[in-house]
């Protein structure tokens, strides 16, 4: 990637302006300010927004102001909101603030990238997920180092702009992350593997713990407590996650359910769990293994960039800040 040479991110990089103070944009602004950048931010409720001021921060809860104030400033507008509020936001976006670039942190790209279509403002939008989190939520649990070298997606779809393609990912490597690009409807059938399902199987198996008792809860210990871990969080998001992304994550949820039926038939017939057992271990080994290398070779803007960025994120590639 011809990545922008600046010695900081305030020589050249826009203000940030983020709509949602949670834990993944109240993280997202922290590290921005943490970064050199000139950060605000905008809450629905107005204890985050109080939150953030407290902590010294730029924050409301007026949507209409906090737009206006990016659209003088020419700011990169952050989507962070759960994906029900995700269309409102946009229409704000594009009363208000329809020539700034966009980007978002919503866990599902089809979905977001459908509703930026219908409100005209495909053409300063890039879509970005970063792979990080935790089951808290809220502005009290952000944390400025949470996308220190994790992944953070920047969507590569046809006919993307190269100047906001490029602002994003600047971002994302401000914030401490490295960029993998992906299609948007290929990174949603990739994160209801390895995302979405997990959180249905965390639910499942807490599920059928607790159904076990207070001796099965008593005796409980790391296989339980990990398996179970995204289980904490709040439902409402993971109905929002889940529910986005319906027709990929069908298609994981009917592999999984697959694999443990042939179990089940397995161990009622043979009594062996062999074939699972194997077969999770060599792909648990394939995950560990898995090397990230550095785009170094595709120029954004060049006449083929985006088939070039894709095939590299496919293939393992990721963009990182030069030190």
């Amino acid at each position: 990637m011809c990545q922008p040479e600046r010695v900081s991110a305030t020589d050249s990089a826009p203000p940030v302006c983020v709509l949602g103070l949670g834990l993944i944009g109240g993280s997202l602004l922290r590290a921005a300010a943490r970064a050199g950048r000139e950060v605000w931010g905008y809450n629905r409720s107005s204890e985050s927004a109080d939150a953030a001021r407290a902590d010294g921060f730029e924050a409301n809860t007026d949507l209409a102001a906090t737009l206006r104030k990016a659209q003088e400033t020419g700011a990169i507008i952050v989507i962070a909101v759960p994906m029900p509020a995700v269309d409102a936001t946009l229409e704000a976006i594009a009363a208000h603030a329809p020539n700034n670039p966009v980007t978002d942190v919503v866990s599902v790209k089809g979905e977001v990238k459908a509703a930026v279509e219908r409100r005209g403002l495909s053409a300063r939008f890039v879509g970005g997920h970063p792979m990080t989190g935790t089951s808290a939520s809220g502005w009290a649990v952000g944390d400025a180092d949470l996308f220190i070298d994790a992944v953070w997606v920047v969507a590569t779809d046809d006919g993307v702009d190269a100047d906001v393609w490029t602002q994003v990912a600047d971002l994302a490597l401000d914030c401490g992350s490295v960029v993998v690009p992906a299609e948007s409807l290929e990174h949603d059938r990739a994160v209801a593997r390895i995302s979405h399902l997990p959180h249905l199987l965390a639910e499942s198996l807490a599920i059928t713990g607790a159904a076990g008792g207070e001796l099965a809860l008593g005796l409980a210990a790391g296989s339980f407590r990990d398996g179970t871990r995204v289980a904490g969080s709040a439902p409402g998001l993971v109905r929002a996650m889940c529910e986005g992304n319906r027709d990929a994550l069908l298609v994981a949820l009917d592999e999984a359910l697959a694999l443990l039926q042939r179990a089940r038939s397995e161990l009622h017939a043979h009594g062996s769990t062999a074939e699972l057992v194997d077969a999770g271990f060599a792909a648990r080994g394939a995950y560990e293994s898995h090397e990230r290398w550095d785009i170094t070779d595709v120029r954004v803007g060049e006449s083929d960039w985006i088939d070039r960025m894709r095939d590299a994120g496919r293939r393992g590639g990721v963009i990182r800040r030069r030190r």
